[in-house]
């Protein structure tokens, strides 16, 4: 439909490995329909996310800015009143905008602020006023098959059945329910696959330690200690649920005639590497929960491609302004990617910048064939930065693409080291930081 302007539609899973989708490699039928959707419109191949941290990493979504230009680099962190979000620059386009699932972006832990388990207040929503079926950490208003959220007038609505069952069909009601004099901007933020806090495992859907008990164990993981054994088949159980909702959703816009003109991107916050890099699931360098599945379908998207260059989270912002017809603002960090493909003579970057928080003050950068993190001596859930950082990982990639043997203290990587700690401090520079001291790695 030419001249209208398309609706839009950001899919959003948390702490989901980019190998959990078939059309990643991975062997079982997890995840059909979002291999069909991939199939007929663009998949990312090397997708990474900006900050491996629920909030941080939605901060960024929403503002089109790395967590530390936010301020919201740890969890606990609320948007600030009136933020420059997606939705408000939306809104003043002339989309209707609508949120479902978990939000993570208005309770304030430094002055106890708490909206985790009650309703979030219309200013804390950073500018989503249409529909609104959300709670702030949905983790802890609910489980795997219980649990509820707050709407528009932040009246309680309990769960029936799964949960990612239940988010989703909080976004087919809107879908269904949109008079449609507007285009509109839709964000479904699901929870799954990640863990549930309070029982410290994964919940699948029943009969997913059965159905999914055949795994091919991913290489990152094979050999290592742990929690993926006893959590593996839940966890593609959480993704499978996810994909059979996805393909409702898109019925329901095929039964409406709007899949046609219907921007649709899929993607994560970040990965999990199973405890096997730290003492939990996140917050760390390595791929296993840095890179990150992401496709797109519709407008600007079609043709079944498969893109190798690097790309980030932080690249969504813009991507949604530019398919949305919008000028993407200067002081977004990220490109429109519908652009990048689109464009022959686009140049892409050759890498993507991550900054880590909580676990410790982190900051990576990966090119196609290397991985480069430093640390500083800091405090992760106070300090959003330092002046003095040390080395603390690098890998090939192209030989170790397992990240098994760290390289940051090896003599004859020096001149490597050298070369992409420029390269990061590069990074660092474009997203607003003061430019600190890199120095060698202590002895490990």
């Amino acid at each position: 439909m030419p001249g209208v302007r398309p609706n839009i539609i950001f899919y959003f899973s948390d702490q989901q490995r980019w190998d959990t989708l078939g059309c990643y490699g991975l062997k079982l039928p997890v995840t059909p329909n979002l291999d069909r959707i991939a199939a007929a419109g663009t998949r990312f191949d090397r997708a990474f996310t900006c900050q491996p941290v629920c909030g941080p990493a939605r901060a960024c979504l929403q503002t089109g800015q790395y967590a530390t230009a936010s301020g919201c680099f740890t969890n606990g962190i609320p948007l600030p009143l009136g933020a420059d979000t997606i939705a408000r620059r939306l809104t003043g386009a002339g989309y209707d905008t609508a949120y479902v699932g978990k939000w993570h972006l208005a309770s304030d832990d430094r002055v106890e602020n708490d909206y985790r388990t009650s309703a979030i207040p219309l200013e804390r929503r950073g500018g989503y006023r249409d529909y609104w079926m959300a709670a702030d950490v949905l983790e802890f208003t609910s489980h795997g098959y219980n649990g509820f959220v707050f709407d528009t007038e932040n009246r309680r609505v309990d769960f029936i059945g799964y949960r990612p069952d239940c988010v989703n069909n909080y976004a087919i009601d809107f879908i269904r329910n949109h008079d449609g004099e507007n285009p509109f901007f839709l964000f479904v933020s699901q929870i799954e696959p990640h863990h549930q806090n309070d029982r410290n495992r994964y919940e699948g859907p029943d009969g997913s330690k059965r159905r999914f008990a055949e795994y091919e164990v991913p290489g990152d993981l094979a050999g290592t200690g742990g929690d993926w054994r006893e959590n593996y088949p839940d966890y593609l159980g959480c993704c499978s649920a996810l994909d059979a909702n996805v393909g409702r959703l898109f019925d329901t816009l095929d039964d409406r005639g709007l899949l046609e003109n219907t921007v649709f991107i899929y993607t994560s916050d970040h990965g999990s590497h199973f405890r096997t890099r730290n003492d939990e699931y996140k917050r760390a360098c390595h791929d296993g929960c840095t890179h990150i599945p992401m496709i797109a379908h519709g407008p600007g998207f079609m043709g079944g491609r498969v893109i190798g260059e690097l790309v980030s989270l932080i690249d969504i912002p813009a991507t949604i302004m530019s398919a949305a017809g919008c000028a993407v603002p200067g002081h977004f960090h990220g490109r429109p990617l519908d652009r990048m493909i689109n464009d022959p003579a686009a140049v892409w970057e050759d890498s993507v910048f991550i900054q880590i928080s909580e676990s410790h003050v982190g900051r990576c950068v990966r090119t196609r064939e290397w991985k480069y993190s430093v640390r500083a001596e800091a405090d992760g859930w106070r300090d959003s930065r330092a002046d003095i950082y040390f080395e603390d990982c690098l890998y090939d990639l192209a030989n170790d693409p397992h990240e098994r043997i760290n390289l940051a203290c090896d003599p004859g990587c020096a001149a490597r080291r050298g070369a992409l700690a420029a390269l990061l401090l590069r990074h660092m520079e474009r997203a607003g930081e003061a430019l600190p001291r890199i120095l060698p790695a202590k002895e490990m």
